[in-house]
């Protein structure tokens, strides 16, 4: 089945089922855990191929979960970071197929641990939002190069959003947006550089039905669950998996 053993598939399945659990859950870090996870066991450009539907396809579903206007406004308003963080991701992608394995590894695995680390101390990174405009285009730089090579932009999004001391149903609506327009250019810039292509792509549309499954999930269970350990034992398995990313980096 697209060149893996069922194993392998079943793996990916359930890696995939628990970073879109924990995305209904707790409202982001399923690319963080896809891209650890599936990096543990796929080459780093098929497990960023992989994750690539399954986010655009749950990003879609949190972008409108409070309509199609109040998307439309996220859009207007916070339109500094979404050209910059979608110019860069288109740029920072087509870098992915010339970076060796190694160093392709480590990039993914030391910025996933660093967030997950700080996390787990209480250190929130935030951004001078004293001038919102320099902070949207810091953002959508830092976001678009991380996101482009690993398909992960949310830590510089969440730390914008905390900056702006936006409240939880617009935070949780601009994530939906911001992530769902990042996927979108991600999907084309990797269809450009080539990682997205009709070896990589079946296993990416076949992980988007147990991605949309786990999000359900995550949704029906957000209210009844502690939030706060749920969040502390994800990041440390996003803290675990990333150090293990860095490990396969360093004995290549």
């Amino acid at each position: 089945m697209f060149g893996y053993d069922l194993a392998t598939i079943l793996l990916a399945v359930a890696v995939t089922v628990f970073a879109s659990v924990v995305k209904g859950a707790v409202g982001f870090a399923m690319p963080m855990i896809m891209i650890s996870g599936l990096a543990s066991f796929l080459p780093a450009e098929a497990a960023l191929a992989a994750l690539i539907v399954p986010t655009l396809a749950t990003n879609l579903t949190q972008a409108l979960r409070q309509g199609l206007g109040a998307a439309l406004g996220t859009l207007r308003e916070y339109r500094r970071l979404l050209v910059t963080l979608c110019l860069v991701i288109l740029a920072a992608a087509q870098a992915v197929p010339f970076i060796p394995q190694a160093l392709l590894l480590l990039t993914l695995g030391l910025p996933i641990v660093a967030f997950a680390l700080s996390q787990l101390a209480g250190w929130q990174l935030r951004f001078d939002a004293h001038n919102r405009g320099r902070a949207e285009v810091l953002t959508g730089l830092v976001a678009g190069f991380f996101g482009g090579i690993s398909g992960v932009w949310g830590p510089p999004t969440i730390a914008l959003l905390i900056s702006l001391d936006v409240d939880k149903r617009e935070n949780v609506r601009v994530q939906g947006v911001v992530y769902l327009i990042g996927a979108a250019m991600l999907a084309a810039a990797h269809l450009g550089s080539g990682v997205l292509n009709r070896e990589t792509l079946p296993l990416s549309l076949v992980l988007t039905v147990p991605a949309m499954a786990g999000l359900l999930l995550g949704f029906a269970i957000h209210d009844r669950l502690d939030a706060a350990r749920f969040r502390r034992w994800t990041l440390v398995v996003l803290a675990l998996t990333g150090l293990n990313l860095v490990r396969r980096a360093l004995t290549l």
